[in-house]
């Protein structure tokens, strides 16, 4: 992949740029992605947010994730685009690999909350799984 990169909204009102390598890159299967994507997972990877412009004001609908803690999902309040997540760390920031203009690089290396995942959903064999969110000792 190459750094920087972009992405943004369907109606282009919200752009973005990232000037780091993304921290890890998966799908989540958790419920709550399954109703926010309306499909079978989330395809994200996380960055440290402090190497992510945001031009465009991103609308965060916040839940209460597994952890206890609260996590935000950002969208575009205009054609409703899915494109950040918010999670309990605040120096990170999730990004939808949707919404990024050549999604073609990502790569997920896991697949999150496995436990959860759809039985129709064909997840790829060569991915670590893990049933929940892996600790850092995993």
């Amino acid at each position: 992949m190459k750094v920087p990169f972009t992405g943004g909204c369907l109606c282009g009102t919200i752009r973005y740029e990232c000037s780091a390598e993304p921290i890890v890159m998966g799908n989540c299967h958790c419920r709550d992605c399954q109703r926010a994507t309306g499909s079978a997972f989330a395809a994200a990877l996380l960055v440290l947010r402090d190497a992510v412009t945001i031009a465009g004001e991103v609308k965060y609908y916040e839940v209460i994730g597994d952890s206890g803690a609260t996590v935000a999902r950002g969208f575009c309040p205009n054609c409703g685009s899915r494109l950040f997540s918010k999670p309990p760390n605040l120096e990170l920031i999730g990004i939808l690999a949707g919404s990024l203009d050549d999604p073609g690089w990502f790569q997920p290396g896991m697949d999150l909350y496995t436990a959860s995942a759809q039985p129709w959903d064909y997840m790829n064999p060569d991915l670590p799984k893990f049933t929940k969110m892996p600790s850092a000792n995993n």
